[in-house]
């Protein structure tokens, strides 16, 4: 049995290699889709990685715990801890870490690295161990900087050039006069590292005198822990704390791991729907190849071959096909997966550099899709094949399952289907994250329950398409009960394009509604034309409001600072404004009170009132940071939202009480209004400066948006994949239709039906079935898109269902392009058959 299992296997050459291209099909789209997750999980990962090969110990600043009315502070790290720590037995060296953003523009004026990713440093003495200077020399003094070699390189820059960078004041203009390599992560995934000599660093990150961390090399011969256990000697306990490099590393993994969870959980997502639609196309083939050696296994067994033998011959032939399939689909799996990474970078996201991931996970996965699925797949229909008896399945009397042979499977899909219904609305009514697991759970349920009922779904809604396909006469009959004829087969080869529909609908109607949504909050809640804020999202200098402020055109403008605040035993930010500018840059709604912001009197959100039992004129004690408290009244309660919330006072109230006031944004309201003129004269009033954004209320909005943007680009460039495993699949299970039923159309030839009515009756049922697929899947995403929706908004107030209806439009057409495309080489193999072999097949 088993020579003859290898012998069919090589016997039929043709069916060997759609098999084959069936289950690499199924095979690269889930090793595809790993592949592309792993390298963006671990971009991600290594751009917040940073190396302790020059730390044995970190000393870093004890932050006083808060208590009562007191806010605590951070302990400074001065120069006199930092030359006690270097003087501690077992200590070898001692360097003090100033960190802080820097904001470099290229050449073009650019910012370099994006945002949060441009940081900058402080290069230690004469030659700083942690850094290796690849050309020139250590910065020295104001007008002197070292720059990483990747930024160099990405930016065009070389020793000598003058570049212009920004902190958090006016834009500097220092030459380059070193160039270093960093095993720094976030350089690596495509940031950037400026350094300054120690002084000037602490200059201009705010660190007079005074470090953000010390970082102490233990001496020859001694262990991290002994020289750590010397430093809590030495040092004040109360102040400091300190960590072995060991720990650091510890900590950094574990915290690099919670920041990229959610997006490994996203991306895995993904990765579990190619697994499930590669599974669909394996699945449907073999169900197809087993029927279509139904006499073949009969002959078997009438010539004395057991049931047990006869399943096992179709097993060992799933194991070979899987075998070659999985070794090949991870190769082109691999390939799928580096042209994702490319399609998301055209696609303009920001996407981290760093090399191809093909995990032993990914390998794993590919040969167990390959060979267990394979075989998973081929065991049920060879099952069912060699429990046919012999004379029956030879002499053609067993039938395809008819409706009523099915009642078992549309049971299980309508009870499948009405219990992830009711889930999926039960969620809806739940708020925030506690809805999310149930509208998981719902959605599985409900999309399996409709792929166990497309058989039944089948027969209505391809029927419902037959007055179009009588005007192409009898190929478009033909093609209708060919359509219906397997119910079965018809369901799985839709069944992919249908997963894939569903959620490129369902995201595109959140993304939507979440777009027009966004936009009516940016709207509604700000009237100012424009917000300053920094690239990195930290502090602006007071200055950048001054200048602002007597810019030609500029009529009203109003800093935003944040500060801590004990209140009612517990810390919260209050957010200073200019009391008498605020109502002209602001729109909210209120719910009690008025909205006036001045002295003693602050409006607070509604989220914040019902926490503490405020109302319009309630009175509460707030005690700032240096100590001292503060009566204050609540004048008014406003609806909160994404941009504004929390208490907001006037900043006469609150500047005493800061010793380093720093705005958060600036609100900022022109005589012209937005548009590009007034924004370029903003910009060029601050000086041109690469560290800050000026953004008017629609910038505000897509900056907003962009992560949801970010997540849909991902989808359709992930489900791009699965249009084309869909069309492939569609190709292979139509060429296999086509040799199955080559008696029939050679017979339907020989009664006079041309080779281009063959084609049409070929062209015309993918199309149908490519139509249902289509259907079904932007019926279910758009059932998905609102039930998402109403989830969402519970939290989000503006929310708005938006349906997409020109989009879905194209969805549709995209469903019948892939019907038209899958047909085309399958209709021509049907209308070259020649009408006398077919006639003889068997």
């Amino acid at each position: 049995m088993f020579r003859t299992a290898l012998r069919n296997v090589l016997a039929h050459k043709a069916r060997l290699l759609m098999t084959v291209l069936a289950v690499m099909l199924g095979v690269a789209f889930v090793s595809g889709t790993l592949v592309f997750t792993n390298t963006i999980s671990e971009a991600f990962q290594k751009s917040s990685a940073k190396g302790f090969d020059q730390v044995d110990v970190a000393v870093t600043a004890e932050s006083q715990e808060d208590e009562g009315d007191r806010i605590g502070r951070t302990t400074e790290l001065t120069q006199a801890l930092l030359d006690r720590s270097a003087e501690v037995p077992g200590a070898g060296s001692a360097i003090g870490v100033v960190r802080g953003f820097t904001a470099i523009a290229d050449k073009d004026g650019k910012l370099v690295g994006g945002g949060f990713q441009s940081q900058g440093g402080n290069y230690w003495g004469d030659k700083d161990p942690r850094y290796t200077l690849k050309e020139g020399t250590a910065p020295r003094g104001p007008g002197q900087i070292a720059l990483d070699s990747e930024t160099a390189r990405r930016a065009g820059y070389e020793v000598g050039d003058t570049v212009r960078l920004s902190v958090d004041g006016p834009v500097l203009s220092p030459e380059i006069t070193g160039i270093f390599t960093t095993d720094d992560g976030n350089v690596a995934a495509g940031g950037s590292l400026t350094l300054f000599d120690t002084a000037t660093a602490q200059q201009l990150f705010g660190r007079t005198g005074t470090y953000d961390e010390i970082d102490v090399k233990a001496a020859a011969g001694t262990s991290q822990t002994a020289l750590k256990a010397a430093l809590d000697k030495a040092l004040p306990k109360d102040l400091v704390e300190t960590t072995t490099g060991e720990q650091l590393a510890e900590y950094q993994a574990e915290m690099i791991s919670a920041s990229t969870s959610g997006l490994r959980q996203g991306l895995l997502v993904f990765a579990g729907i190619a697994l499930f639609v590669g599974t669909f196309i394996i699945a449907n083939t073999f169900t197809m190849l087993v029927a279509q050696r139904t006499k073949e296994l009969a002959l078997l067994r009438a010539v004395g071959a057991s049931r047990r033998q006869v399943t096992r011959s179709v097993l060992i032939e799933a194991f070979v096909v899987g075998t070659a399939a999985g070794v090949t689909g991870l190769v082109a799996g691999v390939g799928i997966g580096a042209g994702m990474r490319s399609l998301m970078g055209g696609l303009g996201a920001t996407v981290p550099d760093g090399p191809l991931v093909v995990s032993p996970g990914t390998v794993a996965t590919a040969l167990v899709v390959g060979v267990v699925i394979t075989m998973l797949a081929a065991w049920l229909p060879g099952r069912r094949a060699a429990k046919i008896a012999p004379v029956a399945a030879m002499s053609s009397v067993h039938a395809t399952a008819s409706a009523k042979s099915l009642v078992l499977r549309n049971t299980i899909g309508a009870l499948l289907s009405a219990a992830g219904i009711a889930v999926v609305l039960a969620a809806t009514t739940m708020s925030g994250s506690d809805g999310q697991a149930p509208m998981g759970l719902g959605a599985v349920l409900l999309v399996i329950g409709v792929f166990v009922l497309t058989p039944l779904l089948s027969r209505p809604l391809i029927a419902a398409a037959s007055p179009v396909l009588r005007i192409f006469g009898v190929s478009g009959k033909l093609a209708r009960q060919n359509a219906v004829r397997n119910p079965r087969r018809t369901a799985a080869t839709a069944s992919a394009l249908m997963v894939g529909l569903t959620l490129i609908t369902g995201m595109t109607v959140m993304a939507g509604s979440l777009q027009k949504s966004i936009d009516k909050m940016a709207s509604t809640a700000i009237k100012a034309d424009y917000v300053v804020s920094m690239a990195n999202g930290n502090e602006l200098s007071p200055d950048v409001e001054k200048k602002l402020r007597v810019t030609d055109g500029v009529t009203v403008t109003s800093p935003l600072r944040n500060a801590p605040a004990r209140i009612d035993g517990r810390t919260e930010y209050v957010t200073g404004v200019t009391g008498s500018a605020i109502g002209e840059l602001t729109d909210l709604t209120l719910d009690d009170g008025s909205f006036a912001v001045g002295g003693t009197k602050v409006v607070v959100d509604d989220d914040t009132a019902a926490s503490h039992g405020w109302k319009a004129g309630s009175d509460f004690t707030a005690a700032y940071e240096d100590g001292k408290k503060q009566r204050l009244t609540v004048a008014g309660v406003y609806q909160g939202n994404e941009m504004i919330q929390g208490i907001i006072l006037d900043n006469t109230a609150l500047a005493p009480h800061q010793d380093d006031p720093t705005d958060m944004q600036i609100m900022v309201k022109t005589s012209g209004g937005a548009s590009d003129a007034t924004k370029d004269r903003l910009e060029k009033a601050l000086g041109a400066n690469p560290a800050i954004k000026v953004q008017s209320k629609q910038d505000l909005s897509d900056e907003i948006a962009q992560m949801f943007t970010l997540m849909l680009n991902m989808l359709y460039g992930l489900l791009a994949m699965a249009v084309i495993v869909a069309v492939l699949g569609v190709i292979n299970t139509l060429a296999m239709s086509v040799f199955e039923r080559s008696q029939e159309i050679g017979m339907l030839r020989a009664i006079g039906l041309d080779r281009r009515a063959v084609k049409r009756m070929v062209r015309l049922e993918s199309l149908v079935i490519a139509l249902f697929g289509g259907v079904l899947g932007i019926g279910l995403g758009g059932f998905f898109g609102w039930a998402a929706g109403e989830l969402i908004g519970t939290s989000m107030p503006t929310y708005e269902l938006v349906l997409p209806w020109a989009r879905m439009a194209v969805f549709l057409a995209l469903a019948a392009a892939v019907g038209v495309l899958a047909a085309l080489w399958p209709a021509r193999r049907a209308a070259r058959l020649n009408v006398l072999a077919a006639i003889k097949s068997e």
